[in-house]
C-alpha cells in the first residue's frame, strides 16, 4: 500500500452503502488522514438493512457529516434489488446477474461528485472491486478511470485545473484481501451488511451472490465474519 498522502486536514467524500467493501474503503480514507463526509443512497433497495449499517459505520468512523439521500429507483425497476424479481440463490454465475441495478454507480458517483464539489473535497472514495465480484460493468477499473476524466471535463473544479480523484483502494483485492484489510484496520465486519435477500427476521440469507462471495472471502482469509446467516453456502 502506498504511504498516506499529506492531506493537511482535507476532506474526502466516501460513498458508503453499508456493505463490507464501502466500510473498508472509508476506513482506508480515514487512515490516510482525511476527514470523512459519507454519502448513503436510499434507492428503494430491498436490502434496506444496509442503510442502518451505514449509519453505524459512519458513527464509528467519526464522519464529520453523513447524508442519506432519497432516490427511489423502484420507479425505474429493472433489477432484482428494486423490482419484483427474485434474487438468485443458486450461486455466482458468469453473466451479469439480475441484481445489477442499471447504471447505479454512474448515478451514485455523479451525486457523490456533486456533493464533493459543493463541500470543496477533491477525493472521492468508492469500494468497488473487480476480482471477487458479481461481474457488474460499473466496478471495472476502466469505468473508474473514465468517470474521473468525465469529472475533469464536466465540473468547474475540473476545468479550473483542480481535478477530482476517484479513489478505489479495493479495486484489485480479492474478498479475502478485503476481509484481511478489515481485520488490519480494526473493523468489526458484523457492522456491515452484504445480503441482497434478508429474511423477515433480519438475518442474511447466506445464498445470494453477495453472501456467497462474503463467506468465501472470510473463509479463505481464515477470519471470523460475525454475520448471522440463515444458511451457509456449500
Amino acid at each position: 500500500m502506498a504511504p498516506p498522502p499529506d492531506t493537511n486536514g482535507r476532506i474526502a467524500v466516501v460513498l458508503l452503502s453499508g456493505g463490507l467493501d464501502s466500510m473498508v474503503s472509508a476506513a482506508i480514507a480515514r487512515e490516510r488522514g482525511f476527514e470523512l463526509c459519507a454519502l448513503t443512497i436510499d434507492y428503494g433497495q430491498r436490502h434496506r438493512i444496509e442503510i442502518e449499517a451505514a449509519r453505524e459505520i459512519a458513527k464509528r468512523l467519526g464522519c464529520i457529516r453523513h447524508e442519506i439521500l432519497q432516490l427511489d429507483l423502484r420507479a425505474f425497476g429493472g433489477s432484482a434489488l428494486t423490482d419484483e424479481i427474485d434474487v438468485p440463490l443458486e450461486g455466482v454465475g458468469e453473466d451479469i446477474p439480475v441484481t445489477y441495478v442499471p447504471a447505479r454507480n454512474i448515478v451514485f458517483l455523479s451525486l457523490t461528485l456533486a456533493w464533493a464539489e459543493a463541500v470543496g473535497a477533491r477525493d472521492i472514495f468508492i469500494g468497488v472491486n473487480a476480482l471477487d465480484y458479481s461481474g457488474y460493468p460499473d466496478c471495472r477499473p476502466e469505468f473508474i478511470a473514465a468517470f474521473e476524466e468525465m469529472a475533469r471535463l464536466g465540473t468547474r473544479a475540473g476545468v479550473e485545473s483542480d481535478p477530482f480523484r476517484i479513489v478505489a483502494p479495493l479495486q484489485h483485492m480479492t474478498k479475502a484481501d478485503i476481509a484481511r484489510e478489515a481485520h488490519r484496520l480494526g473493523l468489526d465486519p458484523a457492522m456491515s451488511w452484504s445480503c441482497y435477500a434478508p429474511t423477515v427476521d433480519g438475518r442474511a440469507c447466506g445464498l445470494c451472490d453477495s453472501c456467497r462471495l462474503r463467506q468465501k472471502g472470510f473463509s479463505e482469509a481464515g477470519l471470523q465474519d460475525g454475520t448471522d446467516y440463515e444458511r451457509r453456502a456449500s
